[in-house]
């Protein structure tokens, strides 16, 4: 029967376990809303850019435009009655009819490109503007996630800090650091990655090299394979293809819990390396106990 002294314990290590969980979500939730308005940002400067090389298109056959305007003018007032009012011969007649057609279809196709770039241009500016809408409200997205997700990792670390020295202790001991056998192929490669970072400490929203989150270490680890991948868990569980718990394979990604918030590597069928949570090096562990797996995807292959 555990004594009266212990059970407040274990119940702080809970506590501690569930605010580090809502952390590391609130964490990929900032990390999520930073690339959506990364994206936004990317899409105002491309249209922004469109915008202008379709308004310089317009103004140089607009150029064209007044041109044969004037061409048009100046030419004896180009109809077919002028033409044969004026013409000297048969030949002469011609010459002027083929000259008017000519002027025209060049001035009716400048006509047309210059439309169409003023089209274009429209366009462009109104996806700007629908763009640059889109990051302002994700650039609010960001700021109230990141506050949210101060104020968790705040009262996890404050929880951390008030385990005893054998809990932290536990939490920190990484054991033996395991070595296993790897596919051929970015896969193997992958995992020789992740499992070579066994020991660093996870830091929450943290990209490397000296600390990971779950979601970074897996990044870099196919990224050390010539693969990339998405940044945050959310996006991490739709690459490549989903395969069954039954048919887990060295270097599948494997992603926790319904919101999907946490991600892991497998080394084989029955252990995983992943970056758990602060105060918990990065580490293996069995697949089944690190919590409730919600998809397995296999990146390549």
């Amino acid at each position: 029967m555990p004594s009266a002294h212990a059970q407040p314990a274990d119940d702080a290590l809970k506590t501690y376990t569930d605010l580090t969980r809502e952390a590391e979500k609130l964490s990929q939730d900032h990390l999520k809303a930073q690339s959506d308005l990364s994206r936004a940002n990317a899409v105002v400067v491309a249209a922004t850019e469109a915008e202008k090389k379709a308004l310089a298109e317009s103004e140089q056959y607009r150029g064209q435009v007044d041109l044969l305007t004037t061409a048009s003018f100046e030419g004896a007032r180009l109809t077919n009655l002028s033409a044969f009012l004026t013409s000297t011969s048969q030949q002469d007649f011609l010459e002027r009819m083929q000259a008017m057609n000519i002027i025209a279809s060049d001035q009716n196709a400048a006509v047309e490109r210059m439309n169409a770039t003023l089209t274009a241009a429209q366009k462009a500016r109104t996806d700007a503007t629908t763009a640059a809408s889109l990051a302002e409200k994700f650039a609010t997205d960001v700021s109230t996630r990141k506050v949210a997700m101060d104020q968790q990792v705040t009262a996890a670390r404050t929880k951390y800090q008030s385990l005893t020295a054998p809990q932290q202790k536990t939490l920190a001991a990484t054991g033996p650091k395991v070595s296993a056998p790897v596919p051929a192929g970015a896969a193997g490669v992958a995992l020789n990655f992740a499992l070579g970072e066994q020991g660093k400490p996870y830091v929450f929203g943290s990209n490397g090299p000296g600390s990971w989150d779950c979601s970074s270490l897996m990044q870099a680890a196919y990224r050390a394979a010539g693969v990339s991948i998405p940044r945050v868990t959310y996006d991490q569980a739709k690459v490549g293809r989903g395969v069954g718990r039954g048919e887990v394979a060295p270097g599948d990604l494997i992603i926790y819990y319904s919101g999907q918030s946490h991600v892991a590597m497998a080394v084989d069928g029955t252990r995983a390396v992943h970056a758990s949570t602060e105060g918990v090096p990065v580490k293996v562990a069995n697949i089944d106990s690190i919590g409730p797996i919600s998809v397995i995807r296999r990146v390549v292959g």
